[in-house]
């Protein structure tokens, strides 16, 4: 759960200890790139692109270091001594942990954590702690417990944020932005801002798809009240700034941030927009108060190969811009010139629908219609395919949480795919079951479309979106009817 560790000052290795392993020089590479896409030697080819590199001369290098290790005693042999015989690998394994544990002062005791907490760590001192350690131990122990939030008659929640430690923002299908306080359990609709321009008529509005709060947490965000703009807010006050125009001539799906200033958009009109937010924006002349201004993009790209652009996230490792289309493939753009760099086919063709990246930027999980595909950023090649445990249940939401891949379905399901084990999370109180959470009905309409669709058939609602606070002790799942024709919404705090 915790890890303290002490630096030594004066000497790292004991005297005693001399290091027998022998130093290769090697070259070494600053920063990271990924590899050129090279036509050539079919025996290099992955999928529908080839690749040239060096990781097959490090894993020789690699095994051909090990093998002397084993030869040297692991690497490091006591002055007058005899090292260990290196027939046996695993005791070998065993002497260099023990060694580590012995001679670097490393402690994974929580009361370590504590005490050197409250004395304040020095600068010879580092300190961490496993913020996923609470949310595994309450779903493997069955800790969690759903607390329904009534929404009346709100027609789904397809985004939501945690703003602070007691409120959560979420955007519904309706075009409705509210702010729902855990402690009070009340429910304020900030007014949508309005473009320049007459707006879309209501029957044409698709609602709010993304909800974004940009580094620093002094900006959000979100879509105006024509679905084809951007609409941006002042945390924590939630007061208006501006709205993005003229940039899309359809509905806004997701957007992300660059850094504190520079947001992109994604659209159905298969159009990338990049906006920069300044603190110099000038108002209008409205007489409601407060005011806010327009602004226009600082440029507008087609995304070639795509369609209907379905989710975007920033990558600051490669500085890169990722996009998900509606066609099964991936988008890569260079974050600095936005530029498009690449294209890349998906391995599931159906409902490719929500993206996400791992919190160091590792790994990018793509939900489909029964998968979930891991794709590794470097090379874009298959980590891994997940099956879904239910056949077909279309996978709406997915978040990383540390190594917990936590997976929204569309028939009121989460699931919690465990990235260490590389399987899905199973319950410590009954052996072999995977730890599922299922959802209560929420509301729905109960008209004719409901009865046609859902005819002998039991109603379970879809999962668009599910977000951690910052303990991870708390998870908000809300979201609504699957079919576009029904009315309804699910909300729910599970603590």
């Amino acid at each position: 759960m915790a890890t303290t560790h002490t630096v030594r000052t004066v000497g790292s290795i004991p005297s005693k200890y001399v290091q027998r392993k022998r130093m290769r020089m090697r070259p070494t590479t600053v920063g990271c790139h990924r590899v050129a896409l090279i036509h050539g030697d079919p025996e290099h080819k992955i999928d529908e692109f080839m690749l040239y590199s060096d990781e097959d001369e490090e894993e020789e290098d690699n095994d051909a270091e090990e093998e002397e290790n084993s030869r040297d005693g692991g690497g490091y042999i006591a002055l007058g001594g005899v090292p260990h015989h290196p027939s046996h690998h695993h005791h070998t394994v065993r002497r260099k942990q023990s060694f580590m544990q012995k001679y670097q002062p490393l402690s994974h005791n929580f009361a370590d954590y504590v005490l050197t907490r409250s004395r304040g760590c020095s600068r010879h001192e580092y300190q961490s702690i496993n913020e996923e350690f609470g949310t595994r131990h309450m779903l493997t122990t069955g800790m969690f417990r759903e607390r329904p939030i009534p929404l009346n008659r709100i027609n789904k929640v397809f985004c939501s944020q945690w703003l602070s430690d007691h409120q959560i923002a979420m955007g519904t299908k309706c075009n409705k932005l509210m702010v729902y306080d855990v402690n009070t359990r009340q429910m304020d609709v900030i007014p949508s801002l309005r473009s320049s321009e007459p707006h879309r008529p209501q029957e044409q509005q698709c609602g709010i798809h993304s909800i974004e709060i940009n580094p620093s947490r002094t900006l959000l965000a979100t879509g105006a009240l024509n679905s084809n703009d951007i609409a941006v807010y002042r945390l924590p006050t939630l007061d208006p700034v501006c709205v993005g125009e003229k940039a899309h001539s359809d509905w806004i799906f997701d957007m992300c941030w660059l850094d504190d200033q520079f947001l992109v958009s994604g659209s159905r009109d298969t159009r990338l927009a990049l906006w920069k937010i300044d603190d110099d924006i000038e108002m209008g002349n409205s007489s409601n108060l407060p005011n806010y201004g327009h602004i226009k993009p600082v440029k507008i790209k087609k995304c070639n190969g795509a369609e209907k652009v379905r989710a975007v996230i920033f990558n600051p490792n490669f500085v890169e811009i990722v996009a998900l289309s509606l066609n099964a493939y991936l988008h890569v753009w260079d974050a600095n010139r936005f530029v498009q760099k690449m294209s890349r086919k998906l391995p599931h063709a159906m409902e490719n629908v929500c993206l996400t990246v791992k919190e160091d930027s590792s790994l990018y999980a793509i939900g489909s219609k029964s998968h979930t595909t891991l794709l590794d950023p470097r090379t874009l090649h298959y980590v891994k395919k997940v099956n879904a445990r239910i056949t077909g249940c279309g996978i709406r939401s997915v978040s990383f949480h540390g190594d917990i891949l936590t997976i929204g379905t569309g028939v009121g399901a989460i699931m919690f795919y465990d990235m260490r084990a590389g399987r899905y999370m199973e319950s410590t109180m009954n052996s072999g079951r995977a730890v599922v959470l299922k959802s209560t009905k929420g509301w729905v309409s109960a008209d004719d479309p409901y009865h046609d669709v859902f005819h002998n058939v039991e109603y379970t609602p879809a999962i668009y979106t599910h977000c951690y606070d910052w303990s991870g002790m708390r998870l908000f799942a809300a979201g609504g009817p699957l079919p576009a024709s029904l009315k309804g919404n699910y909300a729910a705090l599970w603590c």
